[in-house]
């Protein structure tokens, strides 16, 4: 398959989206949103054959169920890979069901990567294993809802982990150790405050370690925005509305450091994290597949910007990473239940002297082990020690003091 396809891969990837050519037996299979020119998007069934044809094409792929929904549809990781690699990119699409463009997206970047004969492509995936949640929210996605089929908003589950799909999603992170992990949604804009092509923003979670934080604004500001901007698109930082005049920020309406949205988790798990967000409407009068066109491709230049971080920036990310997952187990600092990098915490916030650990009585051991080890939390028995990789997700999990605890601990103090 591959020796057929190879004449017309260096054009399919060079293609903006709308220019793909036609499906024949020799050519890339395509999305149902590529075949109606952007005027629907991709069916379940049509996904289900599009990921079926990619990994029977390509010996870089391989398709594993991590998970299944409560209608019963399936929770799929897509690897892409030439080798085993020391660093990992994890896309997680559409948490939201009604956010569809960054579905999409990877659904085509599989392909592209899968069959991708150019050199920056085989480059990449030497040094770089791409990990893709196709469709984080499947039952939210067939229904058009934000929430899954219990009308849970998945990117509020990242520390219950009351989901299917956000349990699916903590073992990923858990078991594969991502370097960077790369949220794709949605937005509504409000003009002219809050309108741009595309957002995005880092993990602002204080508890994220320094050197990642930074890897992060970076992935953000010198690589993702500049990319979408070469292509034509306008971008900015989520959850801040600017005067549309002097650009200055005038108001923050979302984007905060709580620990139970992906984009706050990964930087707590040590991982680069980035959200990110296409506009829904359009700027100026288009027709509706013109529109979807740009939500999605708007989406796919970003994408370009992290493929780029991944290859420039990989020692950088390597570094980072690895220090701060060995960082816990000095069990050193404070612990932050709230705060942000642009809001600084109230005293009542940090704990400055955190505890040796949380003792759990049987009954809450029993409720909760299941979440502890999904979050990759080591115990010993009973007993939750804070000296450990994960260090300040404890507290996050069993502390009196923090918001979305599962369940409150007593601390140990006795060192």
């Amino acid at each position: 398959m591959k020796s057929r396809v190879a004449a017309v891969i260096a054009a399919a990837l060079a293609a903006p989206l709308l220019s793909i050519p036609a499906h024949a037996a020799d050519t890339p299979p395509r999305t149902g949103f590529e075949e109606s020119g952007g005027a629907r998007w991709t069916s379940q069934p049509e996904e289900q054959g599009f990921l079926a044809a990619v990994d029977e094409a390509s010996d870089r792929v391989s398709i594993s169920r991590i998970g299944t929904t409560k209608q019963d549809r399936p929770l799929q990781l897509v690897r892409i890979g030439t080798r085993p690699t020391t660093r990992t990119v994890l896309l997680v699409c559409s948490q939201h069901g009604d956010e569809p463009s960054g579905r999409e997206a990877c659904l085509t970047t599989i392909r592209d990567l899968a069959y991708g004969d150019d050199e920056r492509t085989r480059r990449l995936l030497t040094s770089t294993t791409v990990l893709v949640v196709p469709t984080a929210n499947p039952d939210g996605r067939a229904a058009d809802t934000r929430g899954n089929s219990d009308g849970v908003d998945i990117n509020r589950d990242h520390i219950a982990l009351r989901t299917a799909e956000g349990r699916a999603l903590a073992a990923v992170i858990r078991d594969r150790k991502p370097d960077m992990v790369y949220d794709l949604h949605e937005y509504g804009g409000t003009p002219p405050y809050y309108d741009k092509d595309l957002f995005d923003l880092w993990p602002r979670n204080l508890n994220t370690a320094p050197d990642v934080h930074e890897e992060a604004q970076t992935l953000s500001l010198d690589y993702v925005r500049p990319a979408a901007r070469a292509d034509g698109y306008t971008t900015g930082t989520y959850g801040i509305w600017t005067d549309p005049v002097t650009g200055d920020p005038i108001r923050q309406v979302a984007g905060d450091g709580q620990e139970r949205i992906l984009r706050n988790m990964s930087g707590i798990k040590h991982t680069v994290g980035l959200l990110i967000e296409s506009r829904v409407e359009p700027l100026t009068e288009v027709s509706e597949p013109v529109n979807n066109l740009r939500r999605v491709n708007s989406q796919l230049s970003a994408l370009k910007g992290l493929f780029s971080f991944a290859g420039e920036r990989g020692r950088q990310v390597d570094e980072a990473t690895s220090a701060a997952r060995l960082a816990g187990w000095r069990d050193t600092g404070p612990v932050y239940v709230g705060g942000a990098d642009n809001d600084p915490p109230e005293p009542a916030e940090v704990i400055q002297d955190p505890p040796c650990g949380y003792r759990l009585t049987d009954d809450q051991y029993t409720q909760f082990k299941d979440e502890l080890s999904l979050h990759g939390v080591r115990t010993q028995g009973t007993y939750v020690p804070l000296r450990q990789s994960l260090r300040a997700l404890v507290p996050l999990l069993l502390d009196v003091r923090a918001p979305y605890h599962l369940t409150i601990g007593e601390p140990d103090t006795d060192c």
